[in-house]
């Protein structure tokens, strides 16, 4: 049987299931590849699947974000445009009582969903392809993301409904990649809070492949538009039908009034699990003709209700605040209480977060506090009983005995160690350096850097790629062996072979994830002496680099400590670079700037990436070191073309451009 014979005898979901299946496959493979120089299938393989996944996308009319068959450019603008909704995006009425669903619903059918917790946008295909993403924003008018839904990890860039179609759902980072994220920046004070926030960020970069890098993911919830379907008056008919054209939806049941609160159970029990951020749940009535003559009040529509968990709540007694060291000196106070049952599980630890908290909930040891499981899933302090206020940071780090200070950043204060060479700082540092998105050294835990590090083996980032002095005293170690110990050496000697970009990250610079490092990295030309040079202000002329990253970049490399840390390494290392011939360096030192739609360039990526492979760099804002602003309507009256005409810089159309600069 051929595969397209065989398509004919499987369903629309069992098919979009495979081509998920086959486009993570697929990116695995590439990635393995020519990231790691690892083969994880023939050519032959490769290329079987890849045709089974073309012919999967044409007998569907979907193509998913992230297939192999399509490339998605990343694109910066200089802004994020606003646009008013056709119809204003009402709030949900509320409710923590469960037998209030059961009233609501009285004898009708309805949807029981998650209520996911990231920012709603809305999406609008014309044609079968993508044309616009808008977040919710006040509700009336809201932000235009198109770039960076392209990026989003899964929502569809084509379907087979080729008329006029709008739907909303809620864009997501999951728990488990927020975790990764925060473990990439490090624990300072830029960590990251939730998820939600994060999200928030990511989804309105004005550089999308920062956004790519977050790995947001869509979930629809409800359709707004489909132009020529009825869908026989049933939202559960919608949903299905956006299933159907490759989207994920938000999971629900189907419920009445009497298995509704059955139903609500059965979220409970699963959110203890679920990896989606989550803040309640969203009740709707199934019937659509119902719900449209039932209208809305000034703040809800009468057809939905959310409900939102009633948080369990345990007093308990403070015993006391542990301060945790971090990699970046960021000493962080978790509370330490009696242990209590909350939602079903014993806790007796929460993080405070910094000292700011500590002071706002005038904390002390022995107070009676109140505890709660936010979203029934991380233990935080309510408030305070007793308020006695009588713990203060610590004069000392509980690690290496050194002084703290306590530093205020945006109105926040935190309390930092000051010894540059507290082993806190040097056991998190060279953990990071080891990870799988810096130098990827298996083998090399936290756990056992701290073993290696404590018998003296480790001082700086060079001794991880000469463990090999002291095999004999490393295979004696509990938890590792002669095999053991040759898979970390073969492990550390890929290592050898890295980019530039995973060695910046690597370093560990404050704020510095491997998103940021690869945007510095293309805006310098992978030239490492210029980026070690730079300055702030020029660093923070770079699309998605404001002024705290670029002054996290620039002071690394101004310390002295740092330079000497980075000269020790370099030898160890092979960086694979991009090497331009110097004849084709015709735009060296030329720095453009480019706004306005483009007539000869499919987008603005393309023109930067045709000026930097020349040895030229796109700035995001016209100052006096811009050659030229490249905008096709030279004549407007634009901010840009003000500020241009003013510093006496030259407005050129890309057809000019082009003549004068490219021939």
């Amino acid at each position: 049987m051929t595969w397209k014979e065989e398509m004919g005898t499987q369903t629309e979901t069992e098919l979009l299931k495979e081509m998920k299946e086959l486009t993570e496959k697929l990116n695995e493979a590439s990635r393995a590849y020519y990231a790691q120089d690892v083969e994880l299938m023939s050519n032959l393989e490769y290329d079987s699947l890849y045709t089974r996944l073309e012919e999967l996308e044409a007998a569907t009319g979907v193509v998913l974000a992230g297939s192999p068959t399509i490339h998605v450019g990343y694109e910066s603008v200089d802004e994020l445009p606003k646009e008013r909704h056709e119809s204003r995006m009402l709030s949900l009425d509320k409710t923590k009582e469960r037998e209030e669903l059961r009233e609501f619903l009285k004898d009708s059918r309805g949807m029981l969903s998650w209520k996911l917790d990231g920012l709603t946008v809305v999406l609008h295909y014309q044609e079968g392809k993508l044309i616009k993403a808008v977040t919710r924003g006040n509700g009336e008018v809201g932000e235009i993301i198109t770039n960076n839904a392209r990026v989003f990890q899964n929502i569809p860039l084509q379907i087979a409904f080729s008329g006029e179609l709008v739907l909303r759902g809620e864009a997501i980072i999951t728990y488990s990649d927020f975790a990764r994220i925060n473990e990439e920046i490090g624990e300072d004070a830029a960590k990251y809070k939730n998820p939600r926030n994060l999200c928030s960020g990511s989804v309105r970069q004005l550089n999308n492949e920062i956004t790519a890098g977050r790995r947001v993911r869509f979930y629809a919830f409800s359709l707004v538009r489909a132009d020529g379907m009825t869908f026989e008056n049933s939202r559960e008919k919608q949903m299905l039908f956006l299933k159907n054209q490759g989207f994920e939806i938000v999971e629900y049941r189907m419920v009445t009034g009497d298995t509704v609160l059955e139903a609500v159970a059965e979220f409970e029990q699963a959110i203890q699990t679920y990896d989606v951020p989550s803040d309640g749940l969203v009740l709707c009535l199934d019937d659509l003709e119902y719900s449209r003559r039932l209208g809305s009040t000034t703040k809800f529509p009468r057809d939905s209700i959310a409900f939102k968990w009633a948080d369990e709540q345990a007093e308990t007694t403070l015993r006391e605040i542990e301060w945790s060291a971090s990699r970046t000196g960021l000493i962080n106070p978790v509370a330490v209480f009696e242990p209590v049952e909350l939602e079903g599980t014993t806790v007796s630890r929460a993080s405070v977060h910094n000292v700011s908290i500590v002071k706002s909930l005038k904390l002390g040891y022995g107070d009676r506090i109140m505890v709660y499981k936010a979203n029934m899933i991380i233990p935080q302090i309510a408030r305070n009983l007793t308020e006695s206020g009588s713990i203060v940071p610590p004069a000392a780090c509980p690690v290496c005995g050194g002084d703290t200070a306590v530093r205020k950043t945006n109105e926040v204060e935190a309390l930092y160690c000051l010894n540059p060479d507290c082993g806190a700082k040097k056991i998190k540092s060279f953990t990071l350096f080891a990870s799988r998105d810096a130098m990827n050294i298996d083998g090399l835990s936290e756990a056992t850097l701290e073993k290696l590090i404590g018998k003296g083996l480790i001082h700086h980032y060079a001794d991880m790629f000469h463990l090999d002095r002291y095999r004999a005293e490393i295979v004696e170690m509990e938890g590792f062996g002669e095999r053991s110990f040759q898979n970390l050496t073969d492990s550390i000697e890929r290592a050898r072979n890295t980019t530039l970009p995973r060695l910046i990250y690597s370093l560990g610079i404050e704020n510095i994830g491997l998103a940021n490092a690869k945007v510095i990295c293309r805006a310098f030309g992978y030239d490492l002496e210029r980026m070690r040079s730079v300055g702030a202000e020029e660093l923070s002329e770079i699309d998605g680099i404001g002024e705290v990253i670029a002054a996290s970049f620039h002071d690394y490399f101004a310390e002295e400590k740092n330079k000497r840390e980075l000269e020790l390494l370099l030898p160890e290392l092979s960086i694979l670079a991009e090497q331009i011939p110097e004849s084709e360096l015709t735009l060296q030192g030329m720095v453009f700037v480019i706004t306005g739609s483009l007539q000869y360039y499919e987008n603005r990526n393309a023109l930067k990436e045709e000026i930097e492979k020349r040895g030229g760099k796109v700035s995001g804002s016209v100052s006096s070191k811009t050659s030229g602003l490249i905008n096709n309507d030279t004549t407007s009256n634009s901010s840009k073309n003000k500020k241009a005409r003013e510093l006496g810089i030259p407005v050129i159309s890309e057809e000019i451009f082009r003549r004068k600069y490219l021939q």
